[in-house]
């Protein structure tokens, strides 16, 4: 086996390439458009890499390649967290220690050349997509999550890396019989009128600024969450370019109070995995199609971001955004994914456990010193 550095185009297409063949035979994958990969990797497309340092790997036993890792730094996360403090992801690898070994040992040692000491992930270069699933494998996951076999837990865990911090995903399916709570009518009503808190559906005509108001809603509302760091404003534009085609404005939210001011979003997204699902990530010559028809027919949704600004915090505002979204998906009958709550968010995961929705999957993210 050797490790190589991704040096050429031709590099970078056999890492991305590389999941589609590892998982070809596994029935819960779901295979992103490729598109959309290659964009990850982009500077061009993806403004997260402005503020990155990175180093992509390949593993290969003869010609095959059987492994692949990213190890980065971001500037804007070491200056939030003040620590010192790389990550590794893309993370992918046959079921083999010694493979794996090779890969986080390459990731690790590019790490410290660059001051780090210490080494979390898995984490990607794209937004909200961190960890590995260790509970809920099935059933498929939604849209910008992430997915792995069972077994990737044990190579991370026999490298040394541990845990650092679980993120937990519910499930509200309207199908199944699940409504809001009685209870949480009459509050959530009370709150409404008491602090004259409006929702509206987010305006298609400006999505792009609409989008960029509620990242920064983002980022000052969960400033203080564990994992966070700022998105920036480019971020947030490229995110609205990318899903425009695809969203339900019902179902992005934003919260204003009397004067009008952003206080609160909640944003649904359609799964369209439910779509793309058998394309093997392409949509040429007639996976466009089978997208065009299927977008309108969606009844699975991941609530992908929720946030209340720190005024506001702990007087049901966001419990009003679950409300909201719920009415303004009711008459899809959708399932409803909320993904995901760091574990160690008792308030938010408290009211979702009282809000009736049930814990179905759980991410791991794992750090070690370097």
């Amino acid at each position: 086996m050797q490790i190589r550095s991704v040096s050429s185009r031709k590099d970078l297409k056999a890492f991305i390439n590389l999941p589609y063949r590892l998982y070809r035979s596994d029935p819960m994958w779901v295979a992103p458009l490729r598109s959309e990969q290659w964009s990850q990797f982009d500077a061009q497309k993806n403004p997260m890499l402005d503020h990155c340092d990175y180093k992509l790997f390949l593993l290969q036993d003869g010609d095959k390649v059987i492994g692949r890792i990213s190890a980065f730094t971001d500037r804007l996360a070491l200056e939030h967290w003040g620590q010192p403090i790389g990550m590794f992801g893309s993370f992918e690898c046959i079921q083999d220690p010694a493979a794996a070994k090779l890969l986080l040992g390459a990731a690790r040692a590019w790490l410290q050349s660059q001051g780090m000491q210490a080494m979390r992930g898995p984490w990607s270069f794209a937004s909200q997509e961190w960890g590995l699933v260790v509970e809920g494998f099935e059933p498929e996951p939604v849209i910008m999550a992430p997915y792995n076999p069972p077994y990737y837990n044990e190579l991370l865990t026999s490298f040394g890396l541990s845990k650092v911090m679980d993120l937990i995903a519910y499930l509200a399916d309207a199908s199944a019989g699940y409504s809001l709570p009685e209870r949480y009518l009459t509050l959530t009503d009370r709150i409404q009128k008491r602090y004259g808190v409006t929702v509206r559906p987010i305006n298609m005509k400006n999505l792009e600024e609409d989008v960029v108001t509620l990242m920064r809603l983002g980022n000052e509302s969960v400033s203080d969450n564990w994992g966070f760091y700022p998105v920036t404003d480019d971020e947030a534009r490229a995110l609205a370019h990318d899903l425009k085609q695809i969203v339900n404005p019902e179902a992005l939210l934003i919260a204003e109070d009397a004067q009008g001011k952003p206080i609160g979003f909640a944003l649904s997204l359609p799964d369209i995995n439910t779509v793309i699902k058998g394309l093997n990530g392409r949509l040429f010559p007639f996976g466009w199609l089978k997208v065009l028809i299927g977008l309108p027919r969606i009844t699975q949704y991941r609530m992908w971001a929720l946030g209340v600004i720190p005024e506001y915090q702990g007087k049901a505002i966001d419990t009003l955004l679950y409300r909201a979204t719920h009415e303004a998906l009711a008459k899809k009958n959708v399932c409803l994914e909320v993904n995901y709550v760091v574990e160690n968010n008792d308030r938010m995961n408290n009211a979702l456990l009282k809000l009736g929705v049930e814990p179905m999957r759980r991410y791991r993210v794992y750090e070690m010193g370097i």
